[in-house]
């Protein structure tokens, strides 16, 4: 085996997925900022969440907001709700798993808000929960997803905006993710503090 070509060819496959990515998720991703923003914009706050990885770029997310980005500015609103080992382990073990989201979207999320659902396949039962609360709750939900969009992709209204990463590839969706979440924090500083570019 050659490590070598092998660790190339990693390159090679996280550069197609970043530029197929490009050609259909360009435009929804400006929209995206445009929906994070007016939220923002408007004392509302945004809510993320997701599993394993995805929860691993929920939460930093939330911190690029909340911290900062690249440039000094006011914290952002934003909650990662899969941060709070006690409500989580108390949820799942008085409801169940898949309501660990779901309630706390019905605690803390209003008319208004936006909820970052992040899942790989789109499948994830407690982000499905999570964005059926939120459209109650007349939220707006911004879904990352991949694999064709799975039930996330069949739940989207008018007022949620779907990023959907064309690839079937976990490693490679979750590579995708992460530069979207860059995009949208970089969007978002953009309209805050004007273009620097």
């Amino acid at each position: 085996m050659d490590m070598t070509s092998r660790m190339t060819s990693h390159f090679r496959d996280a550069m197609a997925a970043c530029e197929q990515s490009m050609n259909v998720l360009a435009e929804p991703l400006a929209i995206a900022v445009d929906v994070l923003f007016g939220a923002l914009a408007n004392n509302g706050k945004i809510l993320a969440c997701g599993n394993g990885g995805s929860a691993a770029d929920a939460q930093h997310f939330i911190a690029e907001l909340v911290g900062r980005f690249e440039r000094e500015r006011l914290p952002l609103a934003g909650i990662a709700l899969n941060t709070d080992t006690s409500i989580l382990t108390a949820v799942g073990n008085d409801y169940g798993f898949d309501e660990i989201y779901e309630r706390q979207v019905n605690a803390f999320g209003q008319a208004g808000d936006v909820l970052v659902a992040i899942s790989t396949s789109g499948n994830s039962p407690n982000v499905v929960r999570a964005m059926e609360a939120a459209s109650s709750r007349e939220m707006h939900v911004l879904a990352l997803t991949g694999k064709g969009g799975g039930v996330m992709g069949e739940l989207i209204t008018p007022m949620d905006v779907h990023l959907c990463v064309p690839s079937d590839r976990t490693m490679r969706i979750q590579e995708v993710h992460i530069l979207l979440l860059h995009a949208l924090c970089d969007g978002i500083d953009a309209l805050l503090l004007g273009d620097t570019e």
